[in-house]
């Protein structure tokens, strides 16, 4: 994947471009040339990410600020156009889905296993690598995963968001005896809800402020929900109110939001000897009753991305194992007004779960 950059000419490739704060704007994407070990895709399905959101309102995320034009989107699916020399595994015609972060294989990291923690990484649309929403894009073989016959180029790209779920379970070493907790009801908390089920979780409870949201999570599965309120005085109280609904020790706590209550809540709700897997990001810095936690020894987990998710991502959603079908909830094409509109939707929240791109 190289960065490419605006050109003009007949038969052009366009991309959505992030110019400025609230601005994208559909322009021409110069591709690099075709490596020997690369693809060359035409995209089909790219979904909306909250970090997507976060760079259209802010121009940054977390560290890492956009300082020049960039090509928007990294949850992605499409087709296979073009094949590089030394490409065996993929052939004109396959649907794929695409992991977005090239590492470089050569740090100790790398090395050792846990490339997604890599400190060269190439991400889509992670300044200055240009992302995934446009017409065609390069990208290396084998970072594309063919996709079962029975999974649509929507669900490939679902396979992006769902990975977080299934590397924060593998982290959290979830299985058939560990009864969870997910703070938090949005795209990831939802994701990470059905891959603790897939995982075997036999009792999963979810909490969030938004009654909508909690509907969406009981309707794909959730034990049960568990409204609360954002004062952080109510801790105490939600613990208890969880406590009793779980009827149970809490083993593993997902906290998908990542705020001072939230991650708060995680740690007085889970038992001694438990984990708790900070997954969401909402504050860069957080007060919260580490002490008292680390005098139970819960461990505290932290993610990064995802590594080696997509073969087993494509084996549960092939199996039925996971549905992701459900939470795509609205759906876009691929002009100047219907990209405007669709990142209104994603960033107004309401009833939208995961927006996506169909080019």
């Amino acid at each position: 994947m190289g960065k490419g950059g605006q050109t003009g000419g007949e038969d052009e490739n366009m991309a959505a471009w992030l110019v400025g704060i609230n601005t994208l704007k559909i322009l021409p994407f110069k591709l690099p040339p075709l490596g020997p070990h690369e693809v060359r895709v035409r995209m089909k399905a790219v979904g909306i990410c909250g970090s997507d959101v976060h760079y259209l309102k802010t121009m940054r995320c977390a560290g890492f600020v956009v300082k020049e034009p960039m090509v928007i989107g990294h949850e992605c699916a499409g087709v296979v156009e073009e094949v590089g020399a030394e490409v065996k595994s993929l052939a004109i015609g396959d649907r794929i889905a695409l992991e977005p972060g090239i590492s470089c294989w050569r740090c100790s990291h790398c090395k050792g296993g846990r490339y997604n923690l890599c400190p060269d990484m190439k991400f889509f649309a992670t300044p200055p690598v240009h992302g995934s929403l446009a017409n065609q894009i390069v990208h290396p073989a084998d970072l594309c995963f063919k996709l079962p016959n029975n999974v649509s180029l929507e669900e490939g790209a679902m396979c992006e968001p769902l990975s977080v779920g299934v590397h924060a379970c593998r982290r959290a070493v979830v299985g058939p005896e560990t009864n969870v907790l997910i703070m938090g009801a949005g795209p990831i908390g939802l994701v990470t809800m059905l891959a603790a089920r897939a995982f075997g979780a036999p009792r999963i409870i979810i909490v969030d402020v938004n009654d909508y949201r909690l509907s969406v999570a009981k309707s794909l599965g959730a034990d049960d929900c568990i409204e609360v309120s954002t004062n952080i005085q109510d801790v105490d109280e939600d613990v208890i109110k969880i406590q009793n609904v779980m009827g149970a020790d809490v083993d593993v706590t997902f906290d998908c939001a990542g705020f001072n209550k939230t991650m708060s809540t995680a740690l007085n709700a889970t038992r001694a000897g438990g984990k708790v897997c900070l997954v969401g990001m909402g504050h860069n810095e957080m007060t919260v009753p580490l002490t008292p936690a680390a005098a139970r020894e819960v461990d505290i987990i932290g993610i990064f991305r995802y590594k080696d998710t997509w073969p087993l991502c494509l084996e549960f959603l092939q199996s039925g194992k996971i549905d992701v079908k459900p939470l795509i909830t609205h759906r876009f094409g691929f002009s100047q007004k219907e990209v405007e509109e669709a990142f209104e939707v994603s960033a107004s929240g309401g009833t939208a779960i995961k927006v996506m791109f169909n080019l």
